[in-house]
C-alpha cells in the first residue's frame, strides 16, 4: 500500500561521492515508483525528474540520482503509480464551475424530491429571482413522475412552490430545461405558441406546455435568465466568472486533470480567459474552442487563434462544440430511424446543416479544428459527409484532425470513415454505463446493439479515440471513467454490451497520447520524456494491473502542472 510521501531535502549519498553533479539540478523528482510514461522507447521507468517546467530525465532510482542536488524537492512514491498528466478531453469549463454555484439536481431520486429542492431554494431567493438548478434526468429516477407526458413532468407541482419566482432546471444533458408557470409567462409560451425549429414545446393532451422544453425550445428560458443577470456590474460579473474558473480549476486538478479540453466558448469569455492566462491565473491548461454561429465568425475567425498563450496554458484554434443535433436522453438524437419509444420523432438537427458546413469552410481557410458534436447516427454521418467535401475542396491543407464529439450512435458503414478521414472520435465512455439502463428502449435491442457506444469498434477501425467526462454532464472522475470504459458495468451490476468495452492500454492513450494529439499537441504533453512539459499524475495504485472492479477506488495522490504541484491528496 501507498504510505504518506516524504519531502527529502538532502544531498545524493552518490553525488556525495563521487562529486558529480549536473551544473542545474532537478527542481522536482518522484522516485520509488512505477512511471508508465506512454513513450515507445521507455516505457517503464522508477523515477522522473523536472526542471524549469519540463521533464529532465526519466529512468531508474540511480539515473535519476545524478540529478538531484541539495535544493532539490524528493517525493518518494512508495510504488504508486505515475502517469502522463491526465487530458480531460471534453468538457465546458466555465458550465462546470457554474454548474457548482447551482442547485445540484443529480442526487434526487425523484420528481418530488426535485420539488423539494426547488421550494427550499424559493424560500432563500429575493422577491422575483430565477432559481436555476442542473443535472436531473427523468430515466434516473427511482419513481416516475404522475402525471407525465413521455416521462416528462408536468410544471403544476413546481409552480405551486414557486409562483412568484421564475425556475429553470437544467437536465444534465444540457439539452433541455424544465421552467415552472412562472417562467412560461415571463418566456410568453402558451398552447398557441409555435415549436421552434430544432426544437419544441413538449405539450399535454390539451395542447398546454408541460413547463419542458427541447433543444433550442430551452434558448428563450437561457436568454431570460441571462437578460434577468445582465443587470449587474462588468466587476461582478467578472468576479463571478474568476469564482467559476476558480472552482471548476479545484475539481479538475483534484481528480488529476492537467489539460482540459473546453468544447465552447464564445469571443467574450474567451477574451477573459486570455485576460487571465497573460496574468498566470489559470489553475490548469485549456484547450478551448469557439462556439459562435458561423456569419459571427467571418471576419472575427483569424485573430482568435492563438496557440501557448501564458506558458502553454490557453490554446485556441478549434471550432465546436456547435451540437448538429441533441441528446438521446431527451430525444433530441438524430437518427437515421425513429426513435423505438417515441416513433412519431427522428430527433433534432439543432445547428443547421448550412451553419455546420460554412464553419468547416472557414476552418479549413484559417487553420482552425472542427469539434462538432454527432450523437445520432443521422448526425455522424451528415458530419462526416460535410467533413469529406471541405476537406476534398481544400486539398492543400493535410493535417486536419477533425473531430466528432460523442459518437453514441455510429452505423457500421460509417465506422471505416472516420480513419479514411482522419477524423478522431470523442467518446464518453461513461455514458455507456450511465445511459445503459434505458438506452434500449430509445433504440430498440438491435439497433443498440449494432451501432449504441461503439467504442472498441472505433479503436479496431483504425481511427484515434478520445475519452472525457463533459463535465458538468458528468463527474470529471477518470478513474471511474477508466473502469466503465474498460468494464462497461452499470450501477446495477450487468455489463452494457461489453464487447465494446476498451482495453486498458487503449482507455489510458484515449486520457494521454490521444487527447493530446487531438489538440496537435503531442510534442509537448501526453507521454513522458525529456523536455516534454512537466504535467504529470501521480495515482495511489496501478490502474493497469489491479483487479479491475478496485479500479474506481484509486486516488489521485498528485497533480503536477509545468513542474508544479497544483494537488496533494490528504491536502
Amino acid at each position: 500500500m501507498w504510505r504518506p510521501v516524504a519531502l527529502v531535502l538532502a544531498l545524493s549519498p552518490l553525488l556525495a561521492c563521487t562529486g558529480e553533479r549536473e551544473a542545474e539540478p532537478a527542481d522536482l523528482v518522484f522516485r520509488g515508483g512505477l512511471v508508465r510514461t506512454m513513450d515507445p522507447g521507455n516505457p517503464e521507468a522508477q523515477a522522473i525528474a523536472v526542471r524549469s517546467g519540463k521533464i529532465l530525465s526519466v529512468g531508474s532510482n540511480e539515473k535519476i540520482e545524478s540529478v538531484t542536488g541539495a535544493e532539490t524537492e524528493v517525493i518518494d512514491l512508495d510504488g504508486a503509480l505515475v502517469l502522463p498528466g491526465l487530458i480531460e478531453g471534453h468538457g465546458h469549463f466555465m458550465s462546470l464551475g457554474e454548474s457548482l454555484m447551482q442547485l445540484d439536481l443529480r442526487p434526487p431520486r425523484s420528481w418530488t424530491e426535485i420539488v423539494e429542492m426547488v421550494a427550499e431554494a424559493v424560500r432563500a431567493a429575493g422577491p422575483g429571482e430565477w432559481v436555476v438548478g442542473r443535472g436531473w434526468h427523468q430515466d434516473k429516477w427511482d419513481v416516475p413522475p404522475e402525471p407525465a407526458v413521455e416521462g416528462l413532468p408536468l410544471h403544476h407541482d413546481l409552480s405551486a412552490v414557486s409562483p412568484d419566482n421564475p425556475v429553470m432546471l437544467i437536465h444534465v444533458s444540457g439539452h433541455g430545461v424544465f421552467v415552472n408557470r412562472r417562467a412560461l409567462e415571463i418566456l410568453g409560451v402558451t398552447a398557441e405558441t409555435p415549436d421552434p425549429v430544432g426544437g419544441e414545446f413538449v405539450r399535454d393532451r390539451a395542447g398546454n406546455p408541460t413547463g419542458m422544453l427541447r433543444e433550442t425550445a430551452q434558448d428563450l428560458a437561457r436568454a431570460a435568465v441571462a437578460e434577468y443577470r445582465s443587470s449587474r456590474s462588468d466587476q461582478e460579473v467578472e468576479a463571478e466568472m474568476r469564482r467559476q474558473v476558480e472552482l471548476a480549476g479545484a475539481e479538475a486538478v483534484a481528480n488529476g486533470i492537467t489539460t482540459f479540453h473546453d468544447m465552447g466558448e464564445t469571443f467574450e469569455t474567451i477574451d477573459f480567459l486570455r485576460r487571465m492566462a497573460e496574468e498566470g491565473s489559470l489553475p490548469l491548461r485549456l484547450y478551448v474552442h469557439i462556439e459562435e454561429p458561423a456569419e459571427e465568425m467571418e471576419e472575427r475567425l483569424p485573430g482568435y487563434r492563438m496557440v501557448g498563450v501564458g506558458d502553454n496554458h490557453l490554446t485556441v484554434r478549434a471550432i465546436g462544440e456547435k451540437v448538429l443535433d441533441g441528446a438521446l436522453g431527451v430525444h433530441g438524437g438524430w437518427l437515421l430511424e425513429p426513435y423505438a419509444d417515441m416513433p412519431r420523432s427522428t430527433g433534432f438537427n439543432v445547428t443547421s446543416v448550412s451553419d455546420i458546413r460554412r464553419s468547416a469552410e472557414l476552418a479549413a481557410e484559417h487553420g482552425f479544428q472542427m469539434a462538432i458534436q454527432g450523437i445520432g447516427d443521422r448526425a455522424a454521418r451528415e458530419l462526416l459527409d460535410i467533413y469529406e467535401e471541405v476537406q476534398a475542396a481544400n486539398p492543400a491543407q493535410q493535417d486536419y484532425r477533425w473531430r466528432i464529439e460523442h459518437c453514441q450512435v455510429i452505423h457500421p458503414d460509417d465506422l471505416i470513415r472516420f480513419s479514411a478521414l482522419g477524423v478522431i472520435a470523442s467518446v464518453r465512455g461513461v455514458f455507456a454505463t450511465s445511459d445503459g439502463p434505458w438506452v434500449v428502449s430509445r433504440l430498440g435491442e438491435a439497433r443498440t446493439r449494432e451501432r449504441g457506444y461503439p467504442n472498441a469498434a472505433l479503436f479496431e477501425s483504425g481511427a484515434v479515440v478520445v475519452n472525457g467526462t463533459d463535465p458538468p454532464v458528468e463527474d470529471i472522475d477518470p478513474m471511474m471513467n477508466f473502469y466503465r470504459s474498460v468494464s462497461r458495468v452499470m450501477d446495477s451490476g450487468e455489463r452494457f454490451f461489453p464487447e465494446q468495452a476498451m482495453t486498458r492500454e487503449q482507455a489510458l492513450a484515449s486520457y494521454t497520447t490521444n487527447p493530446a494529439y487531438a489538440a496537435f499537441e503531442e510534442d509537448l504533453k501526453g507521454s513522458l520524456a525529456e523536455g516534454k512539459l512537466a504535467d504529470i499524475t501521480v495515482l495511489s495504485r496501478d490502474i493497469m494491473t489491479i483487479p479491475e472492479e478496485e479500479i474506481p477506488s484509486v486516488e489521485v495522490l498528485f497533480t503536477v502542472i509545468g513542474g508544479k504541484v497544483r494537488f496533494a491528496g490528504g491536502g
